[in-house]
């Protein structure tokens, strides 16, 4: 075989090994553009779930002050003043137990923090909830939410598997703490949870299962962040350093 031959030969496998590379990349970038789709159609049909949730509550609200005016010209009408007083008393009360929308500093915390907190409620799990946002933060708003959302989701996600609703419950702390955006999540879980040599599994049955996770990480990996998953019987807790 002549050297033309083979340098032309070797051109050719050349050529069909880059073609193949690039055919394969291109496949791969397609088969991923197209879970990260499936992933946020999920996360826009959640979403929505959660602001329609709201949106429930906010029409309840105003159902039950319309209700409250009626009764209590009801009272003044019939003149039952001391009626009227201790409906106002159980009124006031009543108020008291409505008013818990977490105010962090932060307008696109609140919104999503609170639009979780209220779906967790409708699923009869005990909210304990304290944040407060810096004003001036490294992380984006965005970012920040994306974290604050998917650790949401999964501690939801076991806790309402638990039979016993009684036994449900999330803790949310966020705050600065030396100079650090400080995150932390602990949830009831019901059962084992998952691990491997690469750090905790979720245990989501969805075709996009794990992507909240890795999102997590890569964000907080991002920033030069720290986070920390702690698993014990009958509980979960994440916990997430960020740098301000």
């Amino acid at each position: 075989m002549s050297n033309l031959n083979i340098i032309f030969i070797s051109v050719g496998f050349l050529i069909l090994v880059v073609t193949i590379f690039f055919c394969t990349k291109y496949i791969l970038m397609k088969f991923v553009d197209k879970r990260i789709e499936n992933y946020q159609n999920n996360l826009m049909t959640k979403h929505y779930s959660e602001v329609e949730n709201m949106y429930k509550k906010i029409r309840g609200w105003k159902h039950d002050y319309h209700n409250h005016i009626q009764t209590m010209k009801a009272y003044l009408e019939l003149e039952k003043y001391e009626d009227m007083k201790n409906y106002f008393n159980d009124l006031d009360r009543d108020l008291e137990s409505i008013d818990k929308v977490l105010k962090t500093g932060n307008l696109m915390v609140d919104a999503i923090l609170n639009s979780k907190l209220s779906l967790a409620l409708s699923e009869n799990i005990k909210i304990n909830a304290k944040a407060t946002v810096p004003k001036n933060l490294l992380v984006s708003d965005i970012d920040l939410c994306v974290i604050i959302g998917n650790l949401m989701d999964n501690a939801m996600e076991a806790a309402t598997k638990i039979e016993n609703k009684e036994e449900r419950f999330i803790r949310v702390y966020i705050r600065e703490m030396k100079k650090q955006l400080y995150i932390s999540v602990t949830n009831s879980n019901g059962g084992k949870v998952k691990k491997n040599a690469f750090g905790y599994v979720t245990t989501k049955l969805q075709k996009n299962h794990g992507f909240g996770l890795k999102r997590v990480d890569s964000i907080v990996e991002k920033y030069q962040g720290f986070v920390n998953r702690q698993s014990e019987e009958g509980v979960f807790a994440t916990e997430i350093i960020l740098p301000l």
